[in-house]
């Protein structure tokens, strides 16, 4: 499942008004590190000097781009290009234990890692040619001295490729940050579907759990900057362990 481009999304949306215009060319610049995530964007007053527009296209660009999620307004500071997910958010969906499990960043235990030549789904999720090759990766995630989630994530190449060069044990334990640091690559949001199932006899060993144990299954593609996927992962945990919160108003 391909995402729509960000940028097409922008242009789109704002059609061909002036400050449409502007909105694009501010967020290539956010996509080319002009602006790194977390940096203020200069003065909406600067930004409508350096344009030469009015001061109200500026402010209606820049909405666009709020909207879209990329930029975030702090009151009293200026306007942020919004700071990467960090991945811990998937345990939101499950408790192990009291009630600090649910917010605990779980220690991750690589299984495997290897290149493969990806499916024409897998491509196609990518944006990429059948055949194409993507990083296969098994990690097991622990909380408490136990096994809790299993997870299964491809990743494409080349542009994750600098992974392949870094031992397993110096990843750490949020693989957000690493593609950051190793691949130049901002995790901007993330889509999850949940189902459930029961474990295979594979996925219960590895978890510890009986076989044919209730399991929830969280999927998830996550989208970097230019809208483009940059991750397709499945992660396993315990049914009886899972929970969904939602805030309605």
């Amino acid at each position: 499942m391909a995402d729509i481009d960000l940028l097409q999304k922008i242009t789109s949306a704002a059609g061909l008004s002036r400050y449409g215009q502007i909105a694009a060319q501010l967020q290539a610049r956010i996509v080319s590190g002009d602006w790194p995530p977390g940096e203020a964007i200069p003065a909406e007053g600067a930004l409508a000097k350096e344009f030469g527009i009015a001061l109200g296209t500026i402010r209606q660009a820049i909405a666009v781009l709020v909207q879209e999620g990329l930029l975030e307004r702090v009151q009293g500071r200026g306007t942020f290009v919004r700071k990467g997910l960090s991945g811990a958010s998937l345990m939101r969906f499950f408790r192990f234990g009291g009630a600090d499990g649910a917010t605990a960043v779980p220690r991750s235990e690589i299984l495997s890692c290897r290149a493969v030549r990806l499916d024409k789904a897998m491509a196609e999720r990518f944006g990429l040619p059948s055949g194409a090759r993507g990083l296969a990766i098994t990690r097991r995630r622990w909380l408490d001295d136990k096994p809790r989630l299993l997870e299964s994530i491809w990743l494409p190449l080349p542009r994750c490729e600098a992974l392949q060069q870094l031992p397993v044990w110096e990843w750490g334990d949020l693989l957000y940050p690493l593609l950051g640091s190793q691949c130049g690559i901002t995790v901007h949001r993330a889509v999850d579907e949940v189902t459930f199932r029961t474990l295979a006899h594979d996925e219960a060993d590895l978890l510890e759990l009986p076989d044919a144990h209730p399991c929830a299954v969280v999927t998830r593609h996550a989208f970097d900057l230019r809208g483009t996927c940059i991750e397709y992962r499945l992660t396993r945990g315990d049914a009886f362990a899972f929970r969904y919160t939602a805030d309605i108003r």
